[in-house]
């Protein structure tokens, strides 16, 4: 369930590590009003991480990109899912160690950056990293699938199955790491979200001892964040919507609801459990009646936030109790927010 944090967010945790597409920005644009939540947010003392699980990109090609929409960045802001690679690497193999580098830009310079060798698949090497790479070779896929095969040790950026790309979700470097599992037979390590590295990496970079994960995913972002045991704060301007809300599992569910990043800078309430009538909170009463998700408002102020947050803990209480989300057809969703698509 939801916790109640009487202090803004931004007070109560000091590190924030913010997911990019769909919390930042959106494709090629930022997210309305995203640039001025972070500035509040950094006003009242909090630190700023951008961390992403696309590896083709180095750190200082997504600072530039988020200055480029009016986002302050710094290249040690960023944190990829390539860099937690290359540290898990490093750690295991040491500097100086032989890599077949099978992905983009991004990859390579994590590799350069904690001394290690990239090299080409037929070449001498301890392991084989992987990464999204729009303009990979099928030749190199192959001799890496070879490798693997035989034994090389082999760990993965991220096992997204969709990117967002200037022509549609495309498929992303999850669908290649399948398709070399069945003919490996091998499982990577896995260095982004939902699993700890790429989180604990950015913990290790920019420090902070009380971090809050800010995402829009919930089988990325949240369950990454309750898998590297921190709190997080899903935001409403991405993928996320009522139905995927409703159905989420135990290990996907956050911390904290908000319609967007302005939630880092305001104290957040739960709702409470009201006997005999379901979840309250501040206009907002709900309940499942006849397996449909039923809210009722009460009052002239009523919160799109609290709708979301009561929301979802009366479908979660349901879910819990009966095994089943409860149906949401009938459901009024209230606009999220002015910076949610």
């Amino acid at each position: 369930m939801l916790l109640t944090s009487t202090t803004p967010l931004a007070a109560t945790y000091d590190l924030a590590m913010l997911d990019l597409d769909g919390v930042v920005y959106i494709g090629q644009h930022a997210v309305t009003g995203a640039a001025e939540h972070l500035a509040r947010a950094r006003d009242a003392g909090m630190r700023i991480a951008f961390i992403t699980n696309n590896a083709s990109r180095s750190a200082g090609v997504v600072a530039e990109h988020l200055r480029e929409l009016g986002v302050p960045a710094a290249e040690g802001d960023v944190v990829t899912s390539a860099q937690a690679a290359a540290r898990l690497l490093v750690e295991r193999f040491g500097p100086g160690a032989r890599v077949v580098c099978l992905g983009g830009p991004g990859l390579r310079a994590a590799l350069d950056e904690v001394e290690l060798v990239a090299v080409d698949g037929d070449a001498d090497a301890v392991a084989v990293v992987s990464g999204y790479g729009p303009d990979l070779l099928w030749r190199d896929i192959m001799q890496a699938a070879v490798r693997i095969r035989d034994g090389l040790p082999w760990l993965a950026s991220n096992t997204d199955h969709a990117i967002p790309t200037a022509y549609g979700v495309a498929p992303g470097h999850g669908v290649l790491v399948d398709m070399m599992q069945r003919f490996t037979g091998m499982t990577p390590q896995v260095a982004g979200k939902p699993e700890r590295p790429l989180l604990d990496e950015t913990v290790r970079r920019v420090g902070g001892r009380r971090p809050l994960m800010v995402g829009d995913r919930l089988d990325t972002d949240i369950e990454g964040a309750r898998n590297a045991g921190v709190d997080s704060l899903l935001v409403l301007t991405g993928v996320t919507g009522l139905p995927e809300l409703v159905a989420a599992d135990p290990a996907e569910r956050p911390t904290y609801i908000a319609p967007d990043l302005g939630g880092l800078t305001v104290p957040h309430e739960a709702p409470e459990s009201v006997e005999g009538q379901g979840w309250r909170l501040g206009a907002w009463t709900g309940r499942v009646a006849a397996g449909r998700l039923e809210l009722d408002r009460s009052g002239a102020h009523a919160s799109a936030a609290d709708w979301w947050r009561v929301a979802a803990v009366t479908a979660w209480d349901h879910r819990d109790r009966t095994g089943r989300a409860p149906d949401i057809t009938t459901a009024r969703v209230p606009e999220p927010g002015p910076g949610a698509r």
